[in-house]
Formats: C-alpha cells, sequence, structure tokens
C-alpha cells in the first residue's frame, strides 16, 4: 500500500485560498496525478475548505493532503469548533458545502486541537491504474 501525505501550514488571509489551491495542484501533480479536470477540482475542493475556514474559523490554518493508494483525502484544521453546514446561497456565499459534496465521495469533520478539521475525500482520479497507484507513479 502505498501511502503519501503532505502538511502545509496557510497563512490566515485573503490569499490564502489561492495558494492552497496552487500549492495542493503542485503536491497532487507531483505524487502523478494527471488528468487535468480532477486536479481543477480537487482545486475547488481546496478552495472552498480554505475559504471557509478564512471567513468562519479562526486561528492557525493547516492543510493536508494524504493518498492512500488511489484515494486522495483533503482536510483542511482550523481553530474554530463551529462545525461548517450547508445554508442557502445568498450574494456572499452558501454554496461552499454544495460544491465539495458535488467534487467529491463524502465528507465529515472531526475535533482537533481544540478547533475542527474538515475532511473530504475525493472522486477516484481517472488514470489511476488498478493497482491503485497514481498513474504517474507505477514502475
Amino acid at each position: 500500500m502505498s501511502e503519501l501525505t503532505a502538511h502545509l501550514d496557510v497563512p490566515l488571509d485573503r490569499g490564502a485560498p489561492g495558494s492552497a489551491r496552487r500549492a495542493a495542484t503542485a503536491v497532487l501533480t507531483g505524487w502523478g496525478f494527471r488528468d487535468e479536470d480532477w486536479l481543477d477540482a480537487a482545486a475547488v475542493v481546496v478552495s472552498e475548505l480554505v475559504t471557509n475556514a478564512v471567513r468562519h474559523g479562526g486561528g492557525c490554518l493547516e492543510l493536508q493532503l494524504e493518498a492512500h493508494d488511489a484515494t486522495v483525502v483533503v482536510s483542511v484544521a482550523d481553530g474554530s469548533a463551529v462545525v461548517p453546514r450547508r445554508r442557502d446561497p445568498d450574494g456572499i456565499g452558501g454554496r461552499g458545502i454544495a460544491l465539495i459534496e458535488a467534487l467529491s465521495a463524502g465528507w465529515s469533520v472531526q475535533n482537533y486541537q481544540g478547533g475542527k478539521r474538515v475532511r473530504v475525500e475525493l472522486l477516484a482520479c481517472p488514470g489511476a491504474g488498478s493497482d491503485g497507484e497514481p498513474a504517474g507513479r507505477r514502475p
């Protein structure tokens, strides 16, 4: 079983979603995930998680990427214990959870160091081999 993990501390500011999106895409590409549509969907999930943490969280912001064979989990931890919830969209927001649900296999929330960690399992990446390895990582 192949396991890869990346931990990134993200500055808690307005530029955080873009920085996190670029970093996550670079890591996933480096791990061998090559499907552009899948990478775009992963970037949207990262951006939504980080945007929610910047708007509604607090404290330190940590992005974690995990690849266990072909399963990829993205998680963002922040200092707020308030659990995200789906709400009606308005002119300011309210679409993040719906986007995450549309682009993932599922999500959950865990208590984490006095705050929370939101974990999202991404949909399977096309091109990942039957052996579970991303296409670019097979021998």
